[in-house]
């Protein structure tokens, strides 16, 4: 896999992903917001995991709530919680709370010649609950959803 993201670990609570997508910071901002878009590439593949619903109300104070699959679980598992700001292009910030100590995401997207750097800030609310989430591999999925991006992207003709 083309490893033009990074993944770094900044702090005891904070863990940081960056990455340059193709496309103007107009049409990335709409794929981590627009639902039916979100479903063509925020899933990795190699999870095995599959979108069951998407619902977002992107606004401050807005709420999201993704709805996943997987051969190996009875029950689909649930993703939710609360838009804290939403500045379009530029920001989006939100709680993770389908746990007691999910992480607040600050996701920014700043636009220089047609292509977007992206920068998702993930902070914990302990350096044990990062410890978990980096243990359980949920952490490790970003190289492979801002590879799909990429791709949602060529397909919308975003370059």
């Amino acid at each position: 896999m083309n490893s033009r993201t990074t993944v770094e670990r900044t702090s005891d609570r904070e863990l940081v992903a960056t990455r340059t997508v193709d496309g103007p910071a107009r049409i990335v901002f709409e794929a981590w917001t627009k639902p039916e878009l979100i479903m063509r590439w925020w899933a990795p593949r190699s999870f095995g995991i599959t979108f069951v619903s998407c619902e977002t109300d992107v606004r401050t104070g807005g709420s999201y709530r993704y709805v996943f699959a997987h051969p190996d679980f009875e029950q689909p598992m649930a993703f939710f919680g609360r838009y804290i700001e939403v500045t379009p292009p530029s920001r989006l910030v939100w709680s993770n709370e389908e746990e007691e100590d999910g992480a607040v995401t600050t996701a920014t997207f700043e636009e220089k010649d047609g292509k977007t750097w992206v920068v998702v800030h993930d902070l914990y609310p302990s350096k044990e609950a990062l410890d978990a989430a980096m243990a359980s591999g949920s952490t490790g999925a970003w190289p492979e959803q801002f590879e799909a991006l990429d791709e949602l992207l060529t397909s919308l003709g975003a370059r």
